[in-house]
């Protein structure tokens, strides 16, 4: 028999290399990205209600300034199950939280699953099966069951998962204990990850019992867990601000890791697009009115179709445009905008624009 899993959306990213796309107002998970008429954190939902259950397993958890746009964005999900930090504090402080509130409300052998909000999945069945594996794995071992993609291409923008001892299969899904978690690599480092066969990407999903965990917080990150414990939400600005990953993943000895392939994206950038939808007799990828001449290799977007993009003689760029903002970047440059958006910020002039 399959255990029950309650799922939790991290919803509370800015998406700031979306921009302008993405703004404070309407960030990442709000927007629709795969040519679906779903946002993200739509369909995050949509591939995690069949393991949750039903509406009232699913949990959200997100930021106080975009609360509002995440009910009316999931109008079924109770009241009771999003979750609204005042300030964001990053994964350790999300995952701490909700793991305390699912275990009052069900218990420590609770197995809770946290899912950021911003994924592409493109063989759901696939999706399914793992999750279910992973569950039980979690609700049988005393693990923090990670899920690791197998890497397609050396990235030298995710982390990575090196796999040690196996320790169980589940049909063709194998299970091995984590030797270690490695940051964003550059590309030599991450050839010769590749190359061993032993390493796959971070997904950023997590799977475990709520009282699994919450051991685990009070050994390794005691700074978050012991204040939640004692104050309860209202000490969340005075947490330190951590990702679960530094926290937590790095240092316990119960993490463990599912490599599998289910085709995934964790779109962090407009170059997702192009991997998302890019089609081999196209020279550009096009979702604007674009007239273009000698260019190739682009990303192309408008909101307004009455607006009309025209290009000449350019190579691997994307170009935005967005209400009062055009966006102009070459492709191996769009981590850049973040460093954009810290100038904006500092000019009166334009921070009606983040």
């Amino acid at each position: 028999m399959i255990s029950s899993l309650f799922p939790v959306i991290l919803a509370g990213g800015k998406g700031e290399r979306f921009w302008p796309l993405s703004r404070l107002e309407r960030p990442k998970q709000f927007l629709s990205l795969d040519g679906s008429n779903r946002s993200l954190l739509q369909s995050t939902a949509d591939r995690l209600l069949s393991l949750a259950g039903g509406w009232e397993n699913l949990w959200v958890i997100t930021s106080s300034s975009i609360s509002q746009g995440v009910r009316e964005q999931l109008p079924e999900l109770p009241s009771t199950n999003l979750l609204v930090e005042s300030q964001g504090r990053d994964t350790a402080a999300a995952v701490a939280w909700t793991s305390l509130e699912i275990k009052k409300r069900y218990g420590e052998d609770a197995v809770i699953g946290f899912f950021p909000a911003d994924h592409w999945i493109g063989d759901q069945e696939a999706f399914i099966n793992t999750l279910n594996v992973a569950t039980e794995l979690a609700a049988s071992t005393a693990a923090i069951v990670t899920l690791g993609i197998k890497p397609t291409f050396p990235s030298t923008g995710y982390g990575y998962i090196e796999q040690g001892e196996k320790i169980s299969s589940f049909d063709d899904i194998h299970a091995y204990h984590v030797n270690r978690f490695t940051e964003k690599p550059d590309r030599p480092t991450a050839e010769s990850f590749l190359s061993t066969g032993r390493f796959s990407w971070n997904s950023g999903m997590f799977i475990f019992r709520a009282g699994v965990v919450l051991k685990e917080l009070h050994i390794y990150a005691p700074e978050i867990i012991e204040p939640l414990e004692k104050y309860g939400p209202d000490i969340y600005p005075d947490l330190p601000k951590k990702s679960i990953d530094y926290a937590l993943m790095e240092k316990t000895n119960l993490a463990y890791v599912l490599p599998v392939d289910f085709g995934w994206d964790d779109l962090g950038d407009w170059n997702a697009i192009e991997r998302l939808l890019k089609k081999e007799d196209h020279p550009n990828v096009e979702m604007a009115t674009h007239v273009g001449l000698d260019t190739q290799g682009a990303i192309v977007y408008a909101t307004n179709p009455e607006d009309v993009i025209v290009t000449i003689g350019l190579e691997d760029v994307v170009i935005v445009r967005d209400r009062n903002v055009t966006l102009v970047v070459k492709k191996d440059r769009t981590q850049e905008i973040k460093q954009i958006l810290k100038t904006l910020q500092g000019d009166a002039r334009f921070t009606n624009l983040l």
